[in-house]
């Protein structure tokens, strides 16, 4: 069974989580450029075995696309062409970042800590990925 990684896909920074072997908890890993994520699983999964590739559907609260989309479909055009074998899933996202923040808060970040947007992006895509497994594990069981 190979890990699953999650991508939060924003214009100026791209958040990454993945899951343990076992694709039971979902783990923050990295926060890059957008221009450096292609690379970054690239290089990620020649050393770890890799399922499927989640990636956050940002949507309005009318449920239509956000404008968003506009720059993450030619990001998902690109990840299915360098890696056609590959399992790419989307995931609503709407609420993540405000999900990370109260993380956060929880978890008795300081306030200047909780202004560094890599790191709410991180933990937005933990968030995403964490919904993705209890949702797939749900149907699993039903």
């Amino acid at each position: 069974m190979g890990r699953i990684l999650a991508i939060d896909y924003g214009q100026k920074r791209v958040g990454i989580a993945v899951t343990d072997p076992m694709q039971i908890i979902a783990t923050g890993l990295e926060t890059l450029a957008p221009h450096e994520v292609t690379g970054f699983i690239e290089k990620y999964m020649d050393e770890e075995p890799v399922e499927s590739i989640v990636i956050g559907f940002p949507l309005q609260m009318n449920g239509e696309e956000s404008e968003s989309m506009r720059y993450i479909r030619p990001f998902v055009k690109n990840l299915k062409r360098k890696f056609p074998y590959m399992e790419i899933v989307f995931v609503d996202e709407r609420f993540t970042s405000q999900l990370a923040q109260r993380a956060m808060i929880d978890g008795g970040l300081k306030k200047k800590d909780r202004r560094n947007k890599a790191l709410v992006d991180k933990i937005s895509a933990t968030i995403i990925l964490q919904s993705y497994i209890e949702s797939k594990n749900y149907k699993q069981t039903t």
